[in-house]
């Protein structure tokens, strides 16, 4: 089995997370600049919005870059035909099945790799054609799934034969050893790359996120079977309040619905949606890209030689008894 370097021709196993209305050309080419895998989000938006954007990264760099490739998107099917067209490296899928797309995928080169917050999706996936899948824990920013990133991503490596990436809890050198230890070959990040210098999301949404606690990350929509984990603000207070009230599904989506476009695009963290995951609180800088994936991996080379050593001090004590 290729490991998930040689599977995306990257130097290090680090996945830039495609968060929609944040994940532009900018902070996609700057991460695979820096040796990790950089991903344009596709969101909601037209296939010609994606084209350019596509393109625009092309030009910043000559390295891998993937797509982020919302299933659900009204035009999804336009979307799958330009990432075929222009070539990209590789695609990661969310919401949904992308069994359709995977023979054309297949034929232009691209690696497909989902985003699965389960067991039975990931093997299904495994089922369908795909190169490896992204098994991705509640601690995540965005829509989440109910099992935590611990318990997930061993029982997904025990599950299939592919590579499995891990996201979600992950923000450090610490958390990529971990990520290690249960049987990932690599991580995604998202909410670390928010305050990335190269991400264009306005200032106050990284200010936000610079300036959270470790309880700020909270839960919204469970009622509505799709819940979302963002920052807390007067729109998480409201959309709770009408929860606890007894609000149908379709008016809590009403009533978040351009949220997140408030947050990533006018800059608005009180009545936006400012998706962030757990770790929000670890994050205490901005740094470019490069800096943070050249700080990730001194980190994660130091823990794996302080681990080792340790072990090594263990076993000859054991073996001393």
């Amino acid at each position: 089995m290729k490991t998930i370097c040689d599977l995306l021709g990257i130097s290090y196993p680090i996945i830039q997370g495609g968060m929609a209305w944040v994940a532009t050309h900018s902070i996609a080419a700057a991460v695979s600049e820096a040796g990790g895998l950089g991903i344009i989000a596709a969101g909601h938006a037209p296939s010609d919005w994606l084209r350019a954007e596509i393109r625009a990264c092309k030009a910043l760099t000559n390295k891998p870059f993937g797509v982020n490739i919302m299933l659900l998107s009204p035009y999804v099917d336009e979307v799958a035909q330009v990432v075929a067209e222009e070539g990209v490296s590789m695609v990661t899928t969310g919401a949904g099945n992308p069994g359709k797309y995977m023979e054309l995928w297949k034929s232009a080169g691209i690696k497909v790799i989902p985003v699965v917050p389960s067991v039975a999706l990931a093997k299904r996936m495994e089922k369908c054609g795909a190169d490896a899948v992204i098994a991705e824990g509640g601690e995540s920013g965005g829509h989440i799934g109910e099992l935590s990133t611990m318990a997930l991503v061993p029982q997904v490596v025990d599950a299939v034969d592919i590579p499995v990436t891990a996201a979600g809890g992950i923000g450090d050198g610490r958390g990529i050893a971990a990520a290690f230890m249960l049987g990932a070959q690599g991580v995604q990040m998202g909410t670390r790359f928010l305050v990335a210098k190269e991400c264009d999301i306005p200032d106050s949404y990284k200010q936000r996120v610079l300036k959270a606690s470790d309880i700020d990350a909270v839960v919204t929509g469970r009622s509505t079977g799709h819940p979302v984990r963002s920052l807390r603000n007067q729109l998480t207070r409201e959309f709770a309040q009408l929860e606890k009230s007894g609000a149908t599904p379709e008016e809590l989506d009403k009533f978040g619905t351009g949220a997140l476009r408030r947050a990533a695009v006018e800059g608005d963290v009180m009545r936006g949606s400012v998706l962030a995951g757990q770790i929000s609180g670890m994050i205490t800088k901005e740094q470019t890209a490069k800096e943070m994936v050249e700080e990730l991996i001194l980190e994660l080379n130091q823990v794996l030689a302080d681990k080792i050593e340790g072990l090594e001090t263990m076993v000859s004590q054991i073996k001393n008894k």
